[in-house]
């Protein structure tokens, strides 16, 4: 006699006969699961500062991806130095989602790093002993060991210790960095370079590893009067977690902004689109040095001939600014060279800087 086939049965037998399939079928893929309701949303990390116990004084960025999570939802960054301490700052607890799902901020060093997940409304400790669990206000958790060396290219240079950038930025457009164009030669002199890799363009910038708040910043350059109109050499501060105060930025720019004829630099208090708070100059051949003053409510900018902050060499150039000034929060000094890629005027020849001196004082 020979054999029914499943398919060809009628009635209830039929019914029978295909869900038996379906669950073979899902079986061999694994099991059906449905649309991942019950998984819930999860957290990964894509950049994990190193490992320090006491690290309270330097900071790093740390980065991740959130999976599945709901408009409103933010992360909540804990660094563990003993107990968890909120990062990157108490009053300054949330971490904002971008539509991609990722994630970037500051925080200072620990032994291990944690994100967290939260609804809105939910008010973080400063300070815990244990993290919440999954639940209630808290959508998911994520815990990751500090790693053993930084995760870039560390250089000394003028007393401080510096990163060197190795991600890409949307800084004057998508412009990309090569850790290599950053270097610190036998004298002390810290040199920024725009080199071509596999025919690509491959920039430099460096950042503090600390915030140093209110007080004066002064960078002593030489020549960079001759820099290709779509060069930029910058020299500033900026605030992952500071949106609120268009990221704490305030800049000393030397370019041209791609126009051959117009001046070469300006000081910046951001936003720049406010027609008040862009200064541009004409900064001279020769060795400069410009720098900021940096108080409550007030920013002023000078740039004098040659090396040091001398109150009696008549200036350059020199700007106040009393309005839209941040206060301190998780900043770090940063300084750039980058292509203002924006513009459609090529680079031709690459680009080098070299700084002689960064100096601060409280």
């Amino acid at each position: 006699m020979a054999l029914e086939r499943p398919a060809e049965r009628s009635g209830s037998s039929g019914w029978v006969g295909k869900l038996f399939l379906l669950v073979i079928v899902c079986t061999l893929l694994g099991g059906c699961r449905s649309s991942g309701a019950k998984a819930g949303p999860s957290i990964e990390f894509s950049r994990v500062p190193q490992a320090d116990e006491g690290g309270r004084d330097k900071h790093d960025i740390i980065e991740g991806l959130v999976k599945g999570n709901r408009p409103g939802q933010q992360i909540i960054l804990y660094a563990r130095s003993g107990k968890w301490w909120l990062q990157p700052l108490v009053n300054q607890p949330f971490t904002k989602i971008q539509p991609s799902g990722i994630w970037t901020n500051a925080t200072h060093l620990g032994t291990e790093y944690a994100a967290l997940l939260v609804e809105p409304g939910f008010r973080p400790s400063a300070m815990v002993d244990e993290l919440p669990s999954r639940g209630a206000d808290v959508a998911a958790v994520a815990i990751v060991k500090g790693q053993s060396s930084p995760p870039s290219k560390m250089l000394q240079f003028s007393g401080y210790e510096w990163r060197v950038r190795n991600a890409p930025s949307n800084r004057g457009g998508q412009n990309f960095y090569d850790p290599g164009n950053a270097w610190v030669d036998t004298s002390g002199a810290m040199h920024l370079r725009i080199s071509k890799v596999d025919e690509k363009w491959q920039c430099a910038e460096v950042s503090l590893n600390r915030s140093l708040g209110y007080g004066t910043y002064s960078f002593t350059t030489r020549d960079i009067s001759q820099l290709e109109p779509v060069a930029v050499f910058a020299m500033f501060t900026f605030d992952y977690a500071g949106a609120d105060q268009n990221y704490r930025e305030v800049n000393i720019e030397i370019s041209r902004w791609s126009d051959p004829v117009s001046h070469n630099a300006q000081y910046v208090v951001q936003p720049y689109y406010v027609p008040t708070n862009v200064v541009r100059f004409t900064a001279p051949a020769g060795t400069l040095t410009h720098s900021f003053r940096w108080e409550s409510g007030r920013i002023s900018f000078r740039t004098v001939r040659g090396a040091g902050v001398d109150a009696e060499a008549r200036p350059v150039a020199e700007q106040v600014f009393t309005s839209g000034v941040p206060s301190p929060g998780i900043e770090s000094v940063r300084m750039a060279l980058y292509i203002f890629s924006s513009s459609n005027i090529p680079l031709r020849n690459g680009a080098e800087v070299v700084i002689e001196k960064f100096e601060y004082l409280p």
